[in-house]
């Protein structure tokens, strides 16, 4: 079985880490850099930084924070926010993302998924998920959560991999910030769907939260933000809840 992954997220906004609650209520929780490599410490498996904002402001990735977060890891780093085209992965990947992440651009041109595949290798291409659950399954939002979509999202994520997405991350805007867990109906849909890897995100609250996702959710990799930021639980914490629950992981 495959080892699963712990993986921090950096929200983004203004060159600071930011954290809110279905993502609006947003407020100031430090440094990029610093935090990546405190989280680092603590036994991260990888490090997500999305700039939260870029879509929405029709703007590029803030890559000279990218940049700055980068040189202070030894652990991957995936990029996102504000990737519309191959090239925009390819600064990112230069500016030190092992994975760079799209959501808007590939909702809009979903050949960008193709074409950055085809360049740089399906490994390095992360189509990003923000759904809602709907009447009739789970919709798709994108520019931050804030505009709707017509897509239903497991059926996207299966269009995503054929397209060249090497992984999924899966963000439930209704669990996002409430730490009351992970939509473990969404995770489990889209984990049974697609042949790549999934990263849960969206509702963790405790170590259990996680070790739940990982088990019944069927993800690869759970996404943990807040419960950290506000020192709620640490990195390794969670890896020791991770054993006891007899879950393969990577050693600290």
């Amino acid at each position: 079985m495959l080892t699963r992954r712990v993986v921090v997220c950096l929200d983004v906004k203004g060159g600071r880490v930011v954290k809110g609650t279905r993502f609006v209520d947003l407020r100031d929780v430090g440094d990029p850099a610093e935090l990546a490599a405190h989280y680092e410490r603590e036994g991260a498996d990888e490090v997500v930084f999305l700039d939260i904002s870029a879509s929405a402001e029709e703007r590029g990735t803030l890559l000279d924070v990218a940049r700055r977060t980068a040189g202070r890891l030894f652990v991957p780093l995936t990029i996102g926010g504000g990737i519309r085209s191959a090239d925009d992965v390819g600064r990112a990947l230069r500016a030190g993302a092992d994975k760079v992440s799209i959501n808007s651009a590939a909702v809009t041109r979903p050949a960008i998924l193709t074409e950055s595949a085809a360049r740089f290798g399906a490994q390095c291409v992360v189509a990003s998920i923000d759904a809602k659950r709907g009447p009739d399954g789970w919709r798709v939002y994108v520019k931050g959560g804030r505009e709707e979509t017509a897509l239903e999202a497991v059926s996207w994520a299966v269009e995503c991999v054929r397209r060249g997405a090497g992984e999924i991350l899966l963000t439930s805007i209704d669990r996002d910030g409430a730490r009351t867990g992970y939509d473990l109906e969404l995770t489990r849909a889209v984990a049974d769907a697609v042949e790549v890897p999934v990263v849960a995100s969206g509702g963790a609250g405790s170590a259990a939260h996680v070790c739940e996702v990982l088990e019944r959710g069927h993800a690869d990799a759970a996404l943990l933000a807040g419960i950290l930021h506000d020192r709620v639980t640490t990195v390794a914490a969670v890896k020791q809840a991770m054993r006891e629950a007899q879950l393969p992981v990577r050693a600290a």
